[in-house]
């Protein structure tokens, strides 16, 4: 049995290679990860621009009457310059016309009885966007090894950008063991349980932005379990085994990775929950988890070290994050031996305490979880007003 931290570490150096790349359509990049830099081809904004409706001026007359001399849409060219007590009404996003240095805001004018232009206001800001102050031609605007999100997808529009180059997903493939297993559209029988495992790891994998390939519930046979696990190391990146079997949970398939070529680097961590965690790798290409068969083990190691295997295989530059928050109740467990992660709720005033938690077959308890907190080995009490580190999820 290893520390969590020594499993982090072993994970995470087996993986000394990135996934091949590719070019997609921008439009279908969200949830990518992009594999390079992506520069502007083009100084933005491209003009000087009108930050808002109004009038634009010289700011020197601002208080005198204006005379309209043009009303100026986005997407036109000013036809006049302004001159000594002109405007010309400017609509957002528009040309500012030569001679004109500011736009006052509409908000703060009103029109005289002669048809000019008064400002209410003694001062005014340029409310100017101007040439090239948010990005010049050629200017740096994504780093490669970002997680493509909404905003991403507005700058590469925004710069033509619109085949990115991508890493490519890497495929998953989910295997749950146990005869007592059924799948959900079966009513189980005596000594049976619905396969919710399975089905946690695929929507898991799905939000990890990667495709999952489901190879059912196998039987607790050593034929059955060495041909599924040969099947999935061939086909795919990663391989989930979930599941208890008959000898003991895990208690022969260890054995069977051996036979099937996997070289197993750790069989057990110093967690909880997750301890029955294997993880091992196949011709240096392909990796395989061994996860514990109750679902909240199943589901916390997956986060913790599935996940950022994932992120790194796609050269995801930003690992999952924690962040520091307050508790607030005193919390205590009887036995420390091993890391803990406990699930949480964050309340309205930014204060974390934890959920009803009955073990790791408790999945139920993570339904009305905003996060894990963890404790280290040796630690048995949370104080009220400590900072702990939660893990949002």
């Amino acid at each position: 049995m290893i520390k969590f931290e020594e499993a982090f570490e072993i994970v995470q150096n087996a993986a000394n290679r990135t996934l091949k790349t590719e070019r997609v359509h921008f439009t279908d990049s969200m949830g990518r990860i992009l594999a390079e830099d992506i520069f502007s081809d083009i100084n933005m904004p491209p003009f000087d621009k009108s930050a808002m409706d109004g009038f634009a001026c010289r700011k020197q007359d601002i208080n005198n009457e204006l005379e309209m001399i043009e009303v100026l849409q986005a997407g036109s060219i000013p036809k006049n310059k302004v001159g000594e007590n002109q405007c010309i009404k400017i609509m957002t996003g528009a040309i500012i016309p030569e001679g004109a240095d500011c736009v006052l805001m509409v908000e703060y004018t009103e029109e005289t009885p002669d048809g000019k232009v008064r400002y209410t206001k003694r001062s005014t800001n340029s409310n100017i966007c101007y040439f090239a102050e948010d990005i010049k031609k050629g200017g740096l605007v994504l780093t490669k090894g970002i997680e493509i999100k909404p905003q991403h997808i507005a700058v590469m529009a925004s710069v033509g950008a619109v085949l990115p180059l991508v890493s490519m997903k890497p495929r998953i493939g989910i295997i749950s063991t146990g005869d007592e297993l059924v799948e959900p559209e079966y009513i189980p029988a005596s000594s049976q349980i619905r396969n919710s495992n399975g089905y946690q790891l695929i929507a898991q994998v799905v939000r990890a932005g990667v495709l999952p390939h489901y190879y059912g519930i196998t039987e607790d046979t050593r034929e059955a379990t060495f041909n599924v696990i040969t099947k999935a190391l061939n086909e795919c990146d990663i391989v989930l085994l979930t599941g208890g079997v008959s000898m003991g949970a895990f208690d022969f398939v260890p054995e069977i990775m051996i036979e099937t070529g996997v070289d197993i680097k750790f069989r057990s961590i110093a967690v909880q929950p997750g301890k029955p965690t294997i993880f091992g790798t196949f011709q240096e290409n392909t990796f395989i988890f061994g996860l514990p068969g109750n679902p909240v083990s199943s589901y916390t190691q997956f986060e913790l070290l599935v996940r950022p295997l994932i992120s790194k295989l796609m050269n995801n530059c930003h690992l999952p994050k924690s962040i520091k928050i307050p508790m607030g109740v005193e919390y205590t467990r009887r036995k420390s031996e091993r890391k803990s992660f406990i699930p949480i709720t964050i309340s309205p005033d930014g204060k974390v305490y934890p959920v009803e938690y009955h073990g790791s077959a408790h999945i139920h308890s993570y339904v009305f979880a905003d996060g894990i907190v963890s404790i280290e080995i040796g630690k048995e009490k949370l104080e009220i007003g400590e900072l702990v580190d939660v893990r949002q999820i």
